[in-house]
């Protein structure tokens, strides 16, 4: 590895030994093709000095970082998978890599402790019967996904590598065969709800402390002397549950699977499988072909994820009483209130109210949002009217103005000029020109994949990655994860 890299290893979790993680090999692949890397990502935990030899090394063969992990660790969870409980889960298809310190800031200069695991690396002691791969076009929508909810203020992973590796796999889901790849992502952590449930089933307190301990201890110092560190570190993560929820339903966005193994302990976004985004609004609307009852549909997200915190919980009640644990579970209807609010004012680029005003704008929206039916994409409502009443001019010349026009929408622009913009000055980047925003519609996302299945084109994805950045770069939101995770 290039000596003169910033990169800072601290693998933590190794050291909670073989209840939690199973040392194994990554797959010996065909081809390693490198597809991309993602270079500001990498700059944030001093990688991004690294050759392509050396990156393709690292994450095409996962050869191990220097000073960090041996040898990959397949992660041991359980969950529940649309309600059902499976206790045969466990990492499958992927592994944790490394652990790396993310570059200090000027608040804090040991950084957070952050996660490099995989996607589609090789079969595990979990992989079930399972070819422990991914295809290259799941790699593909993983970027996508995580790179428009980066941009519009979500807690998310972030895709690090993706690695074509020159197998041809057979899906129910998809033309057979497909081509293969091997996913890396930076995350603040993997440890899922899950991961508490299996030390539930097995009836280990004594593991569970460990858990609790290591989590706050990593994820949540500043709750280290609480004198009931269970119930303190469910009030955290209700909190950072409650604004992932909040940004996911901001963002119209739709996980499609949000089983208790799919939500970790520090609120972020992660694991994309048939994701969407909202192509209008719609409560009932699914992103899983496989979601017949619609569990999982965008309007109930806020009761899926309150679900699976009263699982979590559920879990901690064999290490301390269950009255700290109902309270915080109490609190959630209070904390998804105050980070829709937050979420939904960062979105318009909105400075804060009174509670009051504040949500009754909130509601004005979505009703704003439902009044326009089909004719109104969801994306487009709040890059019309970012900036609040700095918009307005903008947003009644723009292709939508009619619509906006409509008595339908009079409640939410009398109310959206009483606040005043958060920052102005943004309306000036080059991306508010245009007349539309980025979004990503499956139809976009099946047109990025077809130029790369029938041509290997690859030129429209990174154009499209290109114009996200842009995005990122124009609403100029803080790093809602840093906001929301200890360090």
């Amino acid at each position: 590895m290039t000596s003169s890299l910033a990169y800072r290893p601290d693998p933590q979790f190794m050291a909670l030994g073989r209840d939690f993680a199973d040392p194994v090999d990554p797959a010996d692949f065909p081809t390693t093709r490198l597809r991309f890397r993602n270079d500001r990502a990498a700059a944030t935990v001093g990688l991004d000095g690294l050759s392509d030899a050396e990156w393709i090394a690292a994450f095409g063969r996962f050869e191990p970082l220097p000073g960090n992990q041996p040898q990959p660790l397949a992660m041991r969870y359980h969950g529940h998978q649309f309600r059902s409980y499976n206790p045969d889960l466990g990492d499958g298809r992927g592994f944790l890599f490394a652990q790396l310190r993310e570059q200090g800031t000027p608040s804090s200069q040991t950084g957070r402790l952050l996660d490099l695991a995989t996607k589609g690396s090789g079969q595990t002691p979990w992989s079930r019967q399972g070819d422990g791969r991914l295809t290259l076009k799941g790699g593909m929508r993983e970027i996508l996904a995580a790179s428009l909810l980066e941009a519009v203020g979500v807690p998310t992973s972030r895709a690090f590598s993706l690695v074509e590796t020159g197998e041809e796999l057979q899906r129910g889901d998809e033309p057979s065969p497909t081509r293969s790849a091997v996913l890396t992502r930076l995350s603040h952590s993997h440890i899922r709800f899950g991961t508490f449930q299996r030390q539930a089933y097995f009836e280990r307190p004594d593991l569970i402390t460990v858990l609790v301990d290591h989590a706050v201890e990593t994820y949540y110092p500043h709750l280290a002397h609480e004198p009931d560190r269970p119930a303190a570190l469910m009030r955290a993560v209700v909190e950072a549950s409650a604004k992932l929820l909040a940004g996911w339903m901001s963002a119209g966005f739709v996980h499609g699977v949000l089983n208790t193994d799919n939500m970790v302990v520090t609120g972020e976004s992660f694991d994309y499988g048939p994701w969407r985004f909202l192509p209008r609004n719609d409560p009932n609307f699914t992103a899983a072909y496989f979601d017949h009852n619609g569990l999982y549909s965008f309007g109930r997200q806020p009761e899926a994820v309150f679900w699976n915190l009263q699982q979590l919980a559920a879990c901690l009640t064999l290490v301390t009483d269950q009255a700290g644990l109902v309270e915080a579970l109490n609190g959630f209807s209070d904390a998804y209130r105050d980070a829709l609010r937050a979420a939904m004012l960062r979105r318009l680029d909105l400075k804060p109210r009174d509670l009051a005003t504040d949500m009754n704008l909130v509601s004005a929206a979505f009703k704003a949002l439902a009044a326009g039916g089909d004719a109104l994409r969801w994306e487009p409502f709040f890059f019309d009217w970012f900036g609040g009443p700095a918009s307005e001019s903008r947003a009644m010349a723009g292709p939508r103005a009619a619509l906006y026009g409509d008595e339908a929408f009079a409640d939410f622009r009398g109310r959206l000029a009483d606040f005043e913009p958060d920052r102005p000055e943004r309306l000036e980047h080059p991306v508010f020109a245009s007349d539309e925003p980025e979004e990503l519609l499956i139809e976009e996302v099946e047109a990025l994949w077809g130029s790369i299945a029938a041509e290997d084109d690859w030129a429209p994805l990174y154009a499209k990655l290109d114009r996200i950045e842009a995005a990122r770069q124009a609403y100029g939101f803080a790093d809602v994860s840093d906001k929301n995770n200890a360090v």
